[in-house]
């Protein structure tokens, strides 16, 4: 799976494979606006001074490796613009980037982002049910991780599947505050000493959310820092297409190993709520001009006290009102505003059934072809 740094062919994107390199070299030898959405968790730059003893003076097992050092915060932002500018290169119009981070680092990356012309959309905190205490009782327990949301521009028209965040949340509209597990138990990966096999490694269900809201089965999700492999997980077991990118050989090879033993969901299961809005639009005209409604049918309300018959043109008449099917509505029940398409019903061998359903008719044939 693992892929050399060159790509022979700038159009064919190296997908669901982990490429080894340097992340910014790797990003620019990709093709220009080929990903959907990109997905980083840089190193934190975490500053460490020393290490760190619980009170019993066991050692913390911090995050100390080599790749989240640096000399300066000079350095630091040269290192963060450098590599979002060759996400940004990689992104399509209306992609759209999430970056995760802690106090050390989030508000570098949020500046350089509106810098660079992402357009922020949300941020998100995570809110670690489970956090590791402090165990110097000098500060408060840092509890939550933030991660940003943006598209690559303000005009881009990312992708936001709210109806299935609501749906995934009770029917309650989906917040910002996110109160998910830190990764541990089964789902914590080890390495062959028995160690954890990254110090940082993200649990499954924060990406699932991520995805899930934000892409599409069969977009392209990039994760330039790619560790031990979250990302392209969840992106195969929800039918996304991944890309990763790792420099660290243990990673890959642990990363490698997970994604060949994770199992796509099938096609069924993947598709979830849509909202209304985005289904394609359907006057009630067409249902007249396809003979599914006849002029001079009538219709009935949904509590049976008002009808209304069908024209031609696609408008209905009622006692003193003619008008859309929303206006008549309306205007018999008083109402300032009626949804006609829920408000009036046909009736079928003694049944009433909504005007709704031939319009969803409609819809799925619109979808077949």
């Amino acid at each position: 799976m693992t892929t050399k740094t060159k790509i022979k062919s700038a159009a064919a994107l190296p997908l669901n494979s982990i490429l080894d390199g340097d992340c910014i070299e790797v990003m620019n030898s990709l093709p220009a606006e080929s990903v959907d959405l990109i997905f980083a968790d840089p190193p934190y730059n975490l500053q460490l001074r020393g290490d760190l003893h619980r009170p019993d003076n066991s050692k913390v097992d911090a995050v100390d490796d080599h790749w989240d050092q640096f000399d300066s915060f000079k350095v630091y932002d040269k290192f963060t613009r450098d590599w979002l500018a060759a996400a940004r290169r990689l992104l399509k119009p209306n992609g759209a980037i999430w970056v995760i981070g802690s106090y050390h680092n989030v508000f570098r990356m949020g500046a350089e982002l509106q810098n660079q012309g992402f357009w922020i959309l949300n941020d998100v905190v995570w809110r670690k049910s489970n956090p590791m205490p402090n165990f110097r009782g000098k500060r408060l327990t840092n509890a939550h991780e933030t991660l940003i949301w943006a598209s690559k521009q303000e005009a881009s028209k990312y992708t936001f599947n709210y109806e299935a965040l609501k749906s995934m949340n009770d029917g309650v509209q989906m917040r910002s505050d996110w109160v998910i597990p830190l990764c541990t138990g089964h789902e914590r990966l080890k390495d062959e000493a028995g160690d954890k096999a990254h110090p940082t490694q993200k649990p499954e269900a924060l990406l699932h959310r991520v995805l899930v809201a934000t892409t599409n089965p069969g977009d392209v999700v990039l994760d330039p820092f790619f560790g031990t492999g979250t990302t392209g997980a969840v992106a195969k077991m929800l039918g996304r297409e991944f890309i990763g990118i790792e420099r660290e050989a243990a990673y890959r090879k642990v990363a490698e190993k997970r994604i060949a033993n994770t199992r796509k969901f099938d096609k069924e299961a993947l598709e979830v709520s849509t909202s209304k809005r985005a289904e394609p639009r359907v006057a009630f005209g067409v249902l007249v001009e396809r003979g599914m409604l006849r002029p001079g049918e009538e219709l009935w309300s949904i509590n049976g006290r008002h009808k209304a018959k069908v024209r031609a043109d696609g408008t209905l008449i009622g006692s003193d009102i003619k008008g859309s099917i929303h206006q008549v509505g309306a205007f018999l029940e008083g109402a300032p505003s009626c949804n006609g398409w829920t408000y009036w019903h046909f009736k079928r061998e003694g049944q009433k059934v909504p005007i709704d359903l031939l319009r969803q008719q409609v819809r799925a044939e619109m979808h077949e072809h």
